[in-house]
């Protein structure tokens, strides 16, 4: 069995390390340089850095932040936000990532994810998809849109809708379909972040991470709402993830990245081994 991954995300705004509830009322949680050191040191597996406000304030990732961060890591640091072009994606590769995670663009553009596996490797793409639980279709943001997606109307049944500009933007798209469509298109993994639970520390979307991981047969990385260690391994157990994103219990010291391989390791799951 492969063994699982513990990444820590740095979620960026303005230059510093925020983390919100739902992706919204952010707090300062540090300097992005000083923290990738400090997660470095710790054990972490890998390193996300997502520039939040970079579509949504249509600007480019802040490269000179990128780079700061990827001089402090020896583990794969994945970035993302603002990327919108190929030459994007070469850009934040040269400023020293390993991955580059694709959003809106990629919902604007399909071929942008195609076309970037194909440049760089599908190892080097990342996929990130924001979804957030409807319940009754009708009560969707885009529901009367006219480019909404028909999946989105067909019935009642809980589905997810896929949202871009950092959450802002509804989109009409299912998630499982678009899960499905990015992988066929050569990403190399996906990952997940659910709204609704997101910075609510009460545990991961376990229903939607499942669907998503036995949909698709690339990596996914679940990311939402871990408030503690069982929670990592529900993800992985329960929601099939093969790796976990956390934030505000690494961030605020709730818990330390050995902590939580010991406690993964102390169930059977199999962890990378600290450095």
């Amino acid at each position: 069995m492969l063994t699982k991954r513990i990444i820590p995300c740095l979620d960026v705004d303005n230059g510093r390390v925020v983390k919100g509830v739902g992706f919204i009322n952010l707090r300062d949680a540090g300097d992005p340089s000083e923290l990738a050191k400090f997660y470095d040191r710790e054990g972490a597996d890998e390193l996300i850095f997502l520039d939040i406000t970079a579509s949504s304030d249509n600007r480019d990732t802040m490269v000179e932040v990128v780079k700061e961060v990827s001089e402090e890591v020896f583990i794969p640091l994945t970035v993302g936000g603002g990327i919108r072009q190929v030459s994007d994606v070469r850009k934040m590769l040269e400023a020293g990532a390993d991955k580059v995670s694709l959003n809106t663009a990629a919902l604007g553009d399909p071929n942008l994810v195609k076309e970037s596996a194909r440049f760089f490797g599908s190892q080097c793409i990342v996929v990130a998809i924001d979804a957030k639980r409807i319940s009754d279709p009708s009560n969707s943001d885009s529901y009367h849109n006219a480019s909404v997606n028909e999946t989105l109307k067909s019935d009642g049944n809980t589905i997810w809708e896929v949202y871009t500009h950092g959450g802002r933007q509804p989109t009409g798209v299912d998630v499982i379909k678009w899960s499905r469509e990015v992988a066929e298109l050569g990403a190399g993994e996906i990952l997940l972040t659910s709204m609704d639970t997101d910075g609510h520390e009460s545990g991961y979307d376990l229903e939607l991470l499942q669907l998503v991981s036995t949909s698709v047969s690339i990596p996914v990385i679940a990311s939402g709402g871990a408030g503690n260690l069982e929670h990592l391994r529900q993800a992985i157990e329960v929601g099939r993830a093969d790796a976990v994103l956390a934030a505000s219990i690494f961030h605020f010291g709730t818990f330390s990245i050995s902590q939580a391989k010991e406690y993964l390791l102390d169930r059977n799951i199999p962890i990378r081994p600290m450095r």
